[in-house]
């Protein structure tokens, strides 16, 4: 077989294996439907919390839930899946709060953190005191 021939078939492989990925669903974000779901996709991995409040985000990807003082449950679309986490202050290395937008920076190296915006301030404002005293949270300039 010619090498033109063999680069064409390698390429056109390529690309219709990319294209059956796509078309299948694998390039899918997961959201969640509501408070709900964030609640029972929580309950599937820590079935012994007791989240209270619980705080989506503006694209329904991520939700924070409140645990008890000092505690934060959280739950983020990875790709098609569901991460969830149990958060506490020693876990966060750096909170930046740009009005409804919570960034964290996390000491856990299966999950970095994130970028968190939320559908008003106050959703942003509780979770932050949740995760740090009031003197730790910077606010971005």
């Amino acid at each position: 077989m010619s090498l033109p021939v063999l680069v064409v078939l390698v390429v056109f492989g390529i690309a219709l294996s990319v294209a059956a990925v796509h078309f299948t669903g694998g390039t899918m974000t997961a959201t969640l439907a509501g408070a709900e779901h964030a609640l029972a996709r929580f309950a599937e991995d820590f079935p012994d919390e007791k989240p209270g409040a619980v705080r989506l985000t503006s694209d329904r990807q991520a939700a924070i839930l409140e645990l008890d003082p000092q505690r934060c449950g959280i739950v983020q679309s990875i790709g098609d899946c569901f991460l969830t986490r149990i958060v506490t202050p020693r876990d966060v290395l750096a909170l930046v709060r740009e009005g409804n937008v919570l960034s964290l920076k996390m000491d856990d190296f299966t999950w970095k953190g994130g970028r968190f915006a939320f559908a008003d301030e106050a959703d942003a404002l509780s979770v932050a005191a949740a995760l740090l005293s009031h003197d730790q949270i910077r606010e971005a300039a």
